[in-house]
């Protein structure tokens, strides 16, 4: 570098100090130094040259030098930094396509605007490096907790310096109303930490429930070890939470131990929750035991599962409904978040006011439908039939077994619901037919006229419109929208279509189609595959 420049000198000082400052390698501060000096170089003697600088990491001496290429005679483009082998000859002995000629040229005494852009040069390195060290420092600490120092609080948003470099806890992701002020210590949990264009995004939750899940893991050894495990939690930030543990060692209370002697652990987890209340609820694998301890504190009298569905129905005494709903439903909510199970609580009367409703439809459905006399129809709706489906189909001996049937009488009954299904399956097909169902949809096998006609509203006509539908489409699922579960209603969803089924029928038309083998497919290939196929999703929860 040139003694005599001032600016140089102090742009190697300063960049000097600024690696020691920002702790990373001077090898990349002297790197940005040596393009900002080959930019004030380029200023100088042309935009266009190929010009290096070189500066001597001893002695901070720097050596400017001009770079030409050789290159074929039909490929130059730029005159000042390339030129052809026969122009090279004056200055190589045997010049080939690709070498180099190397020259020095005076060095750029440095100006006040060419030092400022140095120097612009050089912070801008420095920040990158920054952003590397910071990605590389937190890259692996997603889903851990980390604790930071709050600077400032803007509006609503903390920023939050955690070492490295800052990070924003989002007003969405705190607690409640909680406040802060600078230099208060604060732990936040790192949801996720990605490269990004303006550099690495650390993304924290003071709301998340695996922020109240980690602050168990740190309080309670058992759960550290992996002698407890929690297996889910729901949170309804700053005001109650709900946490399922199980243990396989027989000899611990998985909740007693969550607790901790007078409640000194979870006490622990309340306070840095700001006071959130946390109900600790012990897993069980048979899910309406499971339901019946997560509705805590509230006593439930009896469980009704529906395992297609995943909707279970809940009775509770008079006196305890509004414990099992909970203020503003906030109970039976995360109830449901932590099973994940679509919920209906109900007291014992309307329980009995609801049977009795569903007793006097179906009494009324074999009445008209049958012509049967209510005292008859109120017979098979005792015995448990509640379809025309199941008195049409069943195993005859089954109808034998009613008081007053002998097997003329049972005959008679399935031919009357046959007939009548046989009716409402031509209407359902005609009308199908009517609204555009094609024949590749009709004589597709799984599909009853009823199912067509209901595909066909919904302007599926083709086993091609068919194929492109996603299991949830037909048989119905969940989706968590901002923490509630919603139902999503499948198109085949009345006619009892589970979503094992809906694959079934849906691979099956893929297959027929040609889309697909017929043997060793992958679901998502599958997808792939699709012409212009929407994509499959999965929207249960």
């Amino acid at each position: 570098m040139n003694t005599t420049s001032a600016n140089q000198i102090e742009l190697l000082q300063t960049a000097e100090a600024v690696a020691r400052e920002k702790m990373i390698e001077p090898d990349l501060v002297i790197e940005a130094m040596e393009e900002s000096l080959a930019r004030a170089a380029k200023s100088r003697y042309g935009a266009e040259m190929d010009i290096r600088v070189k500066i001597d990491r001893e002695t901070g001496r720097a050596a400017f030098r001009r770079v030409r290429t050789v290159v074929d005679d039909d490929a130059i483009e730029n005159h000042q930094a390339e030129f052809t082998v026969q122009q090279a000859q004056q200055y190589l002995a045997d010049p080939k396509v690709g070498d180099q000629f190397v020259e020095d040229i005076p060095p750029v005494d440095i100006g006040r605007i060419a030092a400022q852009s140095a120097k612009q040069v050089i912070l801008q390195k420095v920040r990158e490096a920054e952003r590397e060290r910071q990605y590389e420092e937190f890259k692996d600490r997603a889903g851990t907790i980390i604790t930071g120092q709050v600077k400032r609080e803007e509006f609503g948003n903390v920023i939050i310096d955690v070492g490295a470099g800052e990070t924003v806890l989002r007003r969405n992701e705190k607690i409640g109303r909680e406040g802060f002020r600078p230099n208060d210590r604060i732990r936040v949990y790192v949801k996720d930490v990605r490269r990004e264009v303006r550099g690495p995004q650390i993304i924290i939750s003071r709301t998340a429930p695996e922020f109240m899940a980690s602050l168990f893991k740190l309080e309670v050894p058992e759960i550290y070890d992996g002698i407890i495990e929690i297996k889910s939690v729901a949170r309804d930030p700053g005001s109650r939470a709900k946490i399922a543990v199980v243990t396989h060692d027989t000899s611990i209370d998985p909740v007693g131990a969550c607790v901790g002697m007078r409640g000194s652990r979870v006490q622990a987890v309340v306070n840095e929750l700001q006071g959130e209340k946390i109900d600790i609820i012990p897993w069980n694998e048979d899910q309406p035991t499971f339901l019946v301890n997560a509705l805590q504190p509230a006593e439930v009298s009896k469980v009704v599962f529906d395992e297609e569905t995943g909707k279970i129905e809940v009775v509770v005494p008079e006196d305890q409904l509004s414990l099992a709903i909970g203020r503003r439903g906030q109970n039976v909510r995360l109830a449901s978040l932590l099973t994940g199970l679509d919920i209906d609580i109900m007291t014992e009367d309307e329980e009995s006011s609801r049977r009795q409703q569903e007793f006097e439809e179906h009494t009324k459905l074999f009445m008209e439908k049958l012509d049967l006399d209510e005292f008859f129809a109120q017979l098979l709706v005792s015995e448990g039939f509640t379809t025309l489906e199941e008195v049409a189909y069943v195993e005859i001996d089954e109808l034998l077994v009613i008081d007053g049937v002998d097997y003329e009488t049972a005959q008679e009954l399935q031919a009357r619901a046959q007939d009548f299904l046989a009716e409402e399956n031509r209407q359902a097909l005609e009308e199908a037919r009517a609204g555009g169902a094609q024949d590749c949809l009709i004589t597709f096998d799984g599909l009853t006229p009823k199912m067509i006609l209901a595909l066909v509203k919904d302007d599926i006509k083709t086993l091609e419109d068919f194929a492109t539908c996603a299991d949830w489409e037909l048989a119905g699922g969940w989706t968590t929208v901002r923490g509630e579960r919603v139902k999503d209603i499948g198109l085949l969803e009345p006619f009892d279509v589970s979503m094992e089924e809906a694959q079934q029928l849906v691979m099956a038309a893929r297959i027929k189609l040609g889309w697909v083998d017929d043997y060793n497919f992958d679901s998502e290939e599958v997808t792939e595959a699709l012409p212009d196929a929407a994509p499959v999703e999965d929207n249960t929860d």
